[in-house]
């Protein structure tokens, strides 16, 4: 059964993928930067109606009150493409870090493109640091919450991966505090799995964590602890 629901859940976005980037490409031709948000995070607010209705994956989220009225950086625990499409639904309007080759995949990466991403090159050192604060200054700027995953890649569940300090240092040379999110979504879609095990996903958004007076590794310190603790605490599935 979760195989068949697994596919189903495969096929209509498959089908329904295509079809939504053509038309929302051509609404947001005219649009502002968050009017082309907004119609483009319509595709993932359907995916989880989708989820839910296919597989059966629902979720509960701790700490709401913690999301500030004013955009910070979002560094987050990264373990499925579950949280991709949550964040939307969950947080206010959004632009990701990721690399830029995620541009190029047909259909999703057009639509991504449109989101006003910071798509870097991951091997560009300074050059891509320097991007990375210019164009975060900008989406900061515009209202955008900024999200890294500063794992740099998804984890199994039950598993760390490094936490590498380019969101730490976006936050000190911006001079905004840190959102630190965890969340078990690995435990029921997890990391390439084509399988969606039926459950409650939770996921745990943390108090600020002020990045002024910090250095960065001592911020990066920081934010790991508490995800990586706050891992441990999430309610079983």
């Amino acid at each position: 059964m979760v195989y068949l629901r697994s596919f189903i859940f495969a096929l209509g976005m498959w089908l329904y993928t295509p079809l939504f980037v053509i038309i929302a490409l051509i609404i947001c031709i005219p649009l502002s930067p968050r009017g082309r948000y907004y119609v483009i995070s319509r595709w993932a607010l359907s995916m989880l109606w989708w989820l839910r209705v296919t597989c059966n994956i629902r979720y509960q989220v701790i700490g709401r009150e913690n999301i500030p009225s004013e955009p910070v950086i979002v560094l987050a625990k990264h373990q499925s493409t579950w949280e991709t499409l949550a964040f939307q639904q969950v947080l206010p309007p959004q632009v990701w870090v990721l690399k830029r080759e995620l541009l190029k995949i047909p259909f999703f990466g057009w639509g991504l493109a449109m989101t006003s991403p910071i798509a870097i090159n991951r091997a560009g050192g300074r050059d891509a640091l320097k991007q990375m604060l210019d164009q975060g200054l900008d989406r900061l700027k515009k209202g955008f919450f900024i999200i890294i995953f500063p794992e740099g890649t998804r984890t199994k569940f039950g598993e760390s991966g490094k936490y590498h300090i380019g969101g730490a240092w976006l936050a000190t040379y911006t001079k905004r505090p840190i959102l630190p999110v965890a969340h078990n979504a690995g435990a029921l879609w997890g990391r390439g799995s084509f399988l969606k095990r039926p459950g409650t996903i939770t996921m745990h958004i943390g108090a600020l964590i002020p990045s002024e007076g910090v250095k960065a590794d001592a911020l990066n310190t920081q934010v790991e602890t508490w995800i990586e603790n706050e891992m441990k605490n999430l309610p079983p599935l």
